[in-house]
């Protein structure tokens, strides 16, 4: 009598682990360039950098933030983000964008920046001054 029951938890519970590491897939995808979240067509984290800074532009009537990004190839596209141009945009070292290729234009979901460290690289005993 319990076996019907046991393979039916057993199929249930294999196509909830499956439908979760689909969707999980998904969402960690690595880093891709401009040129394979083209090919694949799939959601996508491109890094690259801020370019031709005055067409950046942002659109307070469609909330509407759009600037052209390179990646590392050298490829450059037009990004559109459907939100406000992030804090301290202009000085990102790096950007990541998260989203989606729509033909040439890349739909960002979200926009991460790597900032300029505030800590410098030298040495600091050689700025203790002499006792």
């Amino acid at each position: 009598m319990r076996k019907p029951r046991t393979v039916i938890s057993l199929i249930a519970l294999l196509a909830f682990a499956s439908l979760l590491l689909f969707n999980f897939g998904e969402q960690v995808s690595g880093y891709m360039l401009f040129s394979e979240a083209e090919a694949s067509g799939a959601h996508a984290h491109v890094v690259g950098y801020w370019v031709q800074p005055e067409t950046a532009h942002y659109d307070p009537e469609v909330n509407l933030f759009t600037f052209h990004m390179q990646d590392d190839e050298g490829t450059v596209r037009k990004v559109h983000y459907h939100n406000t141009k992030p804090a301290s945009f202009e000085n990102a070292e790096k950007l990541v964008v998260e989203g989606r290729l729509n033909g040439n234009i890349f739909e960002a979901e979200h926009i991460l920046m790597k900032c300029p460290s505030k800590y410098s690289e030298t040495n600091t005993l050689d700025q203790i001054p002499p006792s």
